[in-house]
């Protein structure tokens, strides 16, 4: 039932804008490191073309995506379907990591909603496009995006922001170089 695609068509594209969660794969190359997966939400994705995808990377408590990427960029994205058919895609890639003081940031960011936790852009060059069943994907209803983390950031303004990124960012658990401001 599995399918490969030479790139995000138009069906594929819509289907991915519908869905209201993703999840972010990488790994460091030590073998004894730790694989990371984040959920993100939908709203932070957007497609700029057929084999082009970025994210919105918000502050949080870990760094690890960042570390892994900056390492040795290899990243998969999943999406499930969680209401309707099932569903499972995923776009394996190479990332970069896009700082506020890189050129294409600016452009970028604008694709997205302000956000005062925005800490970087994820650009993905997609590899290799692939689905599959879903069968074993339970349904779920959404009912609406969380606003905690937005709240946070506005509370801590960018002064404590900048100095949470310090204490928080700078490493991964494995001692992997992530956002030093």
């Amino acid at each position: 039932m599995g399918k490969i695609y030479p790139a995000i068509d138009h069906p594929l594209a819509e289907w991915i804008k519908a869905q209201h969660v993703f999840f972010v794969a990488t790994a460091p190359l030590a073998a004894n490191g730790h694989i990371n997966c984040s959920p993100k939400g939908g709203q932070s994705l957007r497609i700029i073309d057929p084999l082009t995808v970025i994210y919105q990377d918000l502050t949080g408590s870990g760094i690890e995506t960042v570390a892994h990427i900056r390492e040795n960029s290899r990243i998969v994205i999943m999406f499930c379907a969680f209401e309707g058919p099932p569903r499972i895609v995923r776009l394996h890639g190479q990332a970069e990591v896009l700082r506020a003081d890189h050129s294409n940031f600016a452009s970028l960011l604008k694709h997205f909603p302000v956000n005062l936790g925005t800490r970087a852009i994820i650009r993905v060059k997609v590899k290799r496009i692939a689905d599959s069943c879903g069968m074993g994907v339970p349904l779920y209803r959404y009912q609406k995006d969380r606003d905690a983390l937005d709240k946070w950031a506005q509370a801590k303004g960018r002064t404590q922001l900048q100095e949470y990124r310090k204490q928080k960012n700078t490493l991964s658990i494995d001692g992997l170089l992530g956002i030093a401001e």
